[in-house]
């Protein structure tokens, strides 16, 4: 099984980042500025490597922390419910539940994006979060270097009381509203119209506070990738259809693409 894990990580350097407070290691792969791709529940899967591949190829340098779980392991179900059930009784670098308020391991996050783009120059990085941190990439833009972020099935807060909430202050997200518009910035939200972990009113909330800035794109449940055993979630991952070059979510991993390529001068 530890020669499966290895294999998906093959390509990428491993280095460990700390920040001050918290230690974790960073996996690495390509050249040219840095674009930061934050795994989904329940960690740093084959799928999620291969997001990265993508986006090296595209003349970037790609980094890609494991913030929980295995580097390599696969996302089969029983390793999705137990990485939750982890979380949600340990997992005190993030907010879970709260609205209004971002997780810790946020700033972490932040840190890292300075480190990458002092030494990978650019324009700026790019950040795309998944699922569990797909808000991140929204909150990380309190750091001056983040200069694209893309929002992939942001499911914080959860719990359905909480869905037209975001994980983000306040006083970040005016942060991120000023800069867009004095830095001619925009971001990129994306999820499935039937996905109940990213309530629609979510994406309503984004477009309400950031306007012609936010590019929410919202696909039809039949477009994505058939056969997973789970129900249409994951955008640029697991029910990414790469067998059907032409299609829906092929034409959405192309536009992230073409988004971090111009963003940070790739």
């Amino acid at each position: 099984m530890a020669k499966i894990h290895d294999d998906a990580l093959a390509g990428f350097t491993k280095f460990d980042f700390h920040d001050g407070r918290w230690t974790r290691p960073v996996y690495r792969i390509g050249s040219g500025p840095a674009v930061i791709v934050i795994h989904e529940i329940p960690g740093l899967n084959p799928q999620v490597l291969q997001f990265a591949r993508d986006v090296a190829a595209e003349g970037m340098t790609v980094f890609c922390p494991s913030l929980f779980g295995k580097p390599g392991k696969p996302a089969s179900n029983g390793y999705v419910t137990a990485t939750m059930l982890k979380l949600a009784c340990v997992g005190r670098e993030f907010a879970i539940w709260a609205g209004g308020r971002s997780s810790p391991i946020v700033d972490w996050l932040r840190a890292l994006a300075r480190k990458t783009h002092a030494e990978c120059g650019g324009k700026g990085v790019g950040a795309v979060g998944m699922c569990f941190t797909g808000g991140f990439a929204l909150a990380m833009m309190t750091e001056p270097s983040v200069v694209a972020p893309v929002l992939a099935e942001p499911s914080l807060p959860a719990g359905r009381k909480k869905g037209g909430e975001l994980d983000v202050s306040p006083k970040e997200l005016a942060v991120a509203k000023a800069r867009m518009e004095a830095e001619d910035l925009s971001l990129i939200a994306l999820r499935f119209e039937g996905d109940v972990l990213v309530p629609c009113a979510r994406f309503q909330t984004l477009e309400r506070e950031l306007g012609a800035r936010v590019e929410a794109i919202t696909l039809p449940d039949a477009v994505a990738k058939q056969g997973t055993g789970r129900d249409p979630h994951s955008v640029l991952t697991i029910h990414l259809d790469r067998d059907d070059p032409a299609g829906e979510t092929m034409k959405v991993h192309r536009k992230v693409l073409d988004f971090f390529k111009a963003r940070t001068g790739a």
